[in-house]
C-alpha cells in the first residue's frame, strides 16, 4: 500500500512539474507574469520535499550545476562594494534563476528520457505558435515593415518583442526538432517525419525573414559544426563539403527572396562605415555596441581586481560615455554589449575569467563531452553572448538556465545503446 502511494505521489509530482514547465514556456513567449507564476510553482514542487538534502548533494556533485550558479554569486558578492544598492538588488533578482533552477533540476533524477521528450514536444508546439504569430504580424503590413528594416527595426516577436532572445530560441527549436526527428521517428508513423521536416523548414525560413544576427549566427554555426563533425567521422567527405557549399547559398537565396533579409544586410553595411572609424552616430545599432564594449574594457582595466560592482556598472558606463562622447543621446547609452565585458566590468578580471570558465565547463561534462548535440547547443549559447547581454534581462536568464538544464538532463537519460 505504501509503495503504491509513493508511486502515485511521484506521478503527481511529475505532472505538476510538467504543467508548471509548460506554463513557464508559455509565459516566456507571451506573458512575463505567467513566467513568474510557472517558475514559482516549479521551484516549490522541486525544492519543498523531505529529500532536499540529497538533492543538494546532487547539485554540489555536478560541476555543471554549481558552475552555472556562479553567474549569480559573483554579481551577488559585488554588492559589498556597489554604492547603488537598489540597482544591485535589481540585478540580483533578475539573476536569481541561475542559482534556483540548477538546484531544482538536480532533483529531477526520476525523469526519464520520454519525460524530457514530452517537454521537448511542448517546446516545439509553443515555438511553432510563436513563429506563426510573429509571421502574422509581419503580413499585416509588409511594406511598412520592409522600410523599418532599413532603420534597424524588426518584425514584432514574442518575449515582449525581444527579437534577439527569440531568434536564439528559434535556433534552439531547429536543433530540438532535428534531434526529435532522429530519436523519436521510430515511435510514430511516417507522417511524423513529414510534419517535423515542415516545422524545421518553417523555422529556418522564419530565421531569414526575421534576419536577426544572433539566431542566424547560431543556426549557421550549428549546421556547419554538424557537417564538419560528419565529415570527420564518416566516409565520402566530398558529399559533406558539398553540403557546406549548398548551405552557404542560403544567405544568397535569402537576399533575393526575403526583403527583410536584404534590407537588414543593407543597414548593416551602412552602419559598418561608422563602426570602422569608431565614430558616434545617434541611433546607430552596431556602432553604439562597439563603443559600449570599449567602455566595458576600460572599466575592467580601471578596476582590475573587483570591477565596478554590478550596482554601479550602469553609472560608471555612463560616466565613460560622458567623458568620451558628451554629445551622445541618453537612449544610446547602453551597458557593455557583451556578457564577457559585463562580468569583466562588474567583477574585474576575476569576473571575466569566471564567465569564460562557466562557458567552457559544459564542453567537459562527464558523459556529454563527446556528444555532438550537446556541443552544438553550447556553441550557440557561447556565440550569443559575444555581442549580446542576455543574462542581464529576465527572459535571457531564464532561457539560458532552462534550455541548458533541460538538455543536460535529457541527454543524460539518453538510452545507452543509442548514439548521441
Amino acid at each position: 500500500m505504501n509503495e503504491s502511494r509513493t508511486d502515485l505521489s511521484h506521478e503527481w509530482k511529475k505532472w505538476i512539474i510538467f504543467i508548471s514547465t509548460v506554463i513557464m514556456l508559455s509565459g516566456l513567449l507571451f506573458s512575463r507574469a505567467l513566467l513568474s507564476l510557472g517558475l514559482i510553482a516549479f521551484a516549490l514542487t522541486c525544492i519543498v520535499h523531505k529529500n532536499i538534502m540529497q538533492q543538494l548533494k546532487c547539485f554540489f556533485s555536478s560541476k555543471f550545476l554549481w558552475a552555472m550558479s556562479l553567474l549569480f554569486f559573483f554579481p551577488l558578492i559585488s554588492g559589498l562594494w556597489s554604492e547603488d544598492i537598489s540597482k544591485w538588488l535589481q540585478v540580483v533578482r533578475i539573476k536569481l534563476p541561475l542559482f534556483l533552477l540548477p538546484i531544482c533540476f538536480a532533483g529531477l533524477t526520476d525523469f526519464t528520457f520520454k519525460d524530457w521528450q514530452k517537454i521537448s514536444f511542448a517546446f516545439i508546439i509553443l515555438m511553432t505558435g510563436g513563429v506563426c504569430w510573429s509571421l502574422w504580424q509581419y503580413l499585416q503590413d509588409t511594406t511598412a515593415i520592409h522600410a523599418e528594416y532599413l532603420k534597424a527595426h524588426t518584425i514584432e516577436t514574442p518575449l515582449g518583442n525581444d527579437h534577439v532572445r527569440f531568434s536564439l530560441l528559434v535556433a534552439v527549436a531547429i536543433l530540438t526538432s532535428a534531434f526529435l526527428l532522429a530519436t523519436a521517428r521510430n515511435l510514430f508513423k511516417k507522417s511524423f517525419t513529414i510534419v517535423m521536416l515542415i516545422i524545421i523548414s518553417v523555422f529556418i525560413i522564419y530565421l531569414h525573414v526575421l534576419a536577426v544576427r544572433t539566431g542566424l549566427l547560431c543556426f549557421y554555426a550549428g549546421v556547419i559544426g554538424f557537417i564538419i563533425w560528419l565529415t570527420w567521422n564518416r566516409q565520402n567527405k566530398i558529399k559533406y563539403f558539398l553540403l557546406i557549399f549548398l548551405l552557404l547559398l542560403l544567405p544568397v537565396i535569402s537576399w533575393f527572396i526575403f526583403p527583410t533579409f536584404k534590407n537588414r544586410i543593407s543597414y548593416l553595411k551602412y552602419d559598418l562605415s561608422f563602426i570602422q572609424n569608431a565614430n558616434y552616430r545617434q541611433g546607430s545599432n552596431d556602432g553604439n555596441r562597439l563603443l559600449s564594449i570599449k567602455a566595458g574594457w576600460y572599466l575592467q582595466n580601471k578596476h582590475p581586481l573587483t570591477g565596478t560592482g554590478f550596482g554601479d556598472l550602469e553609472k560608471e558606463t555612463n560616466m565613460w560615455y560622458d567623458a568620451h562622447y558628451p554629445q551622445m543621446a541618453a537612449t544610446d547609452k547602453i551597458l557593455p554589449s557583451s556578457e564577457w565585458m559585463i562580468y569583466g566590468a562588474g567583477n574585474g578580471w576575476p569576473g571575466f575569467g569566471l564567465f569564460t570558465f562557466v562557458m567552457l565547463i559544459p564542453f567537459f561534462v562527464k558523459n556529454l563531452r563527446n556528444n555532438i548535440t550537446w556541443w552544438l547547443l553550447n556553441i550557440s549559447m557561447v556565440l550569443s553572448y559575444l555581442f549580446d547581454i542576455g543574462l542581464e534581462v529576465q527572459y535571457g536568464v531564464f532561457t539560458h538556465a532552462f534550455i541548458l538544464l533541460w538538455w543536460y538532463n535529457w541527454l543524460n537519460t539518453f538510452p545507452k545503446s543509442s548514439t548521441g
